[in-house]
């Protein structure tokens, strides 16, 4: 099944997944999804301290998930479409390959 996916995109597949296993930055995923976002928006519309809402976009950022852009004192968040079509594929990839897949028994 990852025979396929080379090792430089397993190891990025692998940030982007552990990128999604928290709750809170699900939650800013979600509001990315409108479009960009400043921290203060994020922080209306969470609830989430500042420091808080600073180390899960540092964790986004990482993964290779988001992409921002400063305009005067103010950073812009959003998400990066090439890291959601890797998420898509590999996801594609894992169920064709399940769909496809004899098993040992038949």
């Amino acid at each position: 099944m990852l025979k396929n996916i080379s090792k430089v995109k397993k190891e990025d597949i692998s940030k982007l997944m552990v990128s999604f296993s928290d709750p809170f930055r699900l939650e800013i995923i979600d509001l990315m999804m409108e479009g960009e976002v400043c921290v203060c928006d994020i922080m209306k519309l969470t609830k989430l301290s500042q420091s808080r809402i600073s180390y899960h976009i540092k964790i986004l950022k990482e993964a290779g998930l988001i992409s921002d852009r400063q305009e005067g004192r103010w950073v812009y968040y959003s998400l990066k479409k090439e890291a959601l079509f890797l998420i898509k594929e590999w996801i594609t990839s894992l169920t064709d390959y399940s769909s496809n897949k004899k098993r040992c028994c038949e």
